[in-house]
């Protein structure tokens, strides 16, 4: 048995190493061996979703196959086939329809000699003309309709009782519609755990890393909407004005041409100052506009440091695309002269400033000595006494 956990908790490392999304959530999953189950299945648990093997099935299985079996049953998971279970009819076409979803999203190299998945191209269903990547309620309909078109067929036999088709699918028949929602709940958040470790684990960046089929719904877990301007093009503006430089040691030759030494190599570093108005007339749901255009100014291209600042600064820290919400500190008066004493004491370090704000506050009395930016949130007028360019999140 227990090497069986050793060979489970080997295969989860290679599918890191190859998928990293779907190997974090295999990591990130209950796992138990049960012999009172044909293969292996997915299952509710009271806190995670659960993945049980039959050992004496895994043992019939070559490795290929057996890391093809892990992700197969991952991906009921991630695409929530657990919880939609109750929508169709017919349980046994539903899982099928499922499997004929999901085992198009895993590559051959992990379909060895033992893999019998059910496949759209297959003898068995090519004759239906099955359309690729759908959802799984168009591969149920089209067998729901083969079926009831040949009733002795191939499909049917195996839909039927009898039938030499085993459901995946465990524990989700005569779910209260409470449970159904804890358990999407409970999948909801492995999954953005998930994207926040990717995060961490390549410092804010999970370009490549979130497979495509599962973006939008990650992305729409963490409420990422469009920013209000292209920060990209606008950045590139500012940074065009101010641009930081700094020298590092290099092994390389000496360039007789331009005179330039074998120990230095010259680069240039942008890095822009994002102020959050952190006072207590900023709701929550300002601090949540703030933060996703946060997000996009990282994801532009620049270095960003973080000053949080109600009447006085609270906090200054630098930002590395995480998603999460973040515990701002502050919540008192407003004050905006902190963030340009810093400013001009640190100006060697920013080449810009971008101050998030209801803008319910006068105008500071020191003037800002780099290109700066208001950006008031979407349930306030914009303050035209402010210094600098001005503009509002419009929703």
């Amino acid at each position: 048995m227990n090497n069986v956990y050793e060979e489970i908790a080997k295969f989860s490392k290679q599918l890191m190493l190859k998928e990293p999304f779907y190997g974090l959530v295999l990591i990130s999953l209950n796992k138990e061996l049960d012999k009172s189950i044909q293969t292996a299945c997915v299952t509710p648990d009271k806190i995670n979703t659960k993945l049980k093997v039959n050992p004496e099935f895994w043992g019939t299985l070559d490795d290929k196959t057996k890391l093809g079996v892990l992700k197969h049953e991952l991906l009921h998971i991630c695409f929530f086939h657990l919880t939609n279970w109750d929508r169709f009819e017919n349980k046994k076409v539903y899982n099928m329809a499922a499997d004929l979803e999901i085992n198009q999203y895993i590559n051959s190299d992990m379909k060895g000699e033992a893999w019998d998945g059910l496949e759209i191209d297959s003898p068995t269903f090519k004759p239906l003309n099955l359309e690729p990547r759908k959802g799984t309620g168009y591969y149920y309909g089209k067998l729901i309709q083969d079926i009831k078109d040949n009733p002795e067929g191939d499909i049917a036999k195996m839909a039927g009782e009898g039938g030499d088709y085993i459901l995946d699918l465990d524990g989700v028949e005569g779910l209260s519609e409470a449970e159904k929602k804890l358990i999407a709940k409970q999948i909801d958040h492995q999954l953005k755990e998930v994207a926040n470790n990717l995060e961490k684990k390549n410092n804010g960046n999970s370009r490549g890393l979130i497979p495509g089929e599962m973006k939008d719904y990650i992305d729409s877990l963490f409420e990422i909407v469009e920013p209000v301007i292209d920060w990209k093009s606008y950045l590139r503006r500012f940074n065009s004005m101010s641009t930081m430089v700094y020298t590092k040691k290099t092994r390389r030759k000496p360039n007789r041409r331009f005179g330039t030494g074998p120990a230095l190599k010259i680069k240039q570093k942008k890095r822009t100052l994002v102020a959050i108005d952190t006072s207590g007339s900023v709701s929550n749901d300002d601090l949540i506009e703030f933060f996703n255009e946060i997000y996009h100014i990282y994801k532009s291209g620049t270095y960003v440091d973080i000053i949080e600042c109600d009447a006085k600064v609270r906090r200054v820290y630098e930002y590395k695309g995480q998603r999460e919400e973040i515990e701002v500190q502050g919540r008192g008066g407003t004050d905006f002269e902190p963030v340009m004493v810093y400013l001009a004491e640190n100006r060697d370090k920013y080449a810009n400033l971008i101050y998030l704000t209801d803008g319910e506050c006068n105008a500071p009395e020191t003037q800002p000595k780099k290109p700066m930016l208001w950006v008031h949130s979407s349930g306030h007028n914009i303050n035209e006494n402010l210094p600098g360019a001005k503009i509002r999140i419009v929703r």
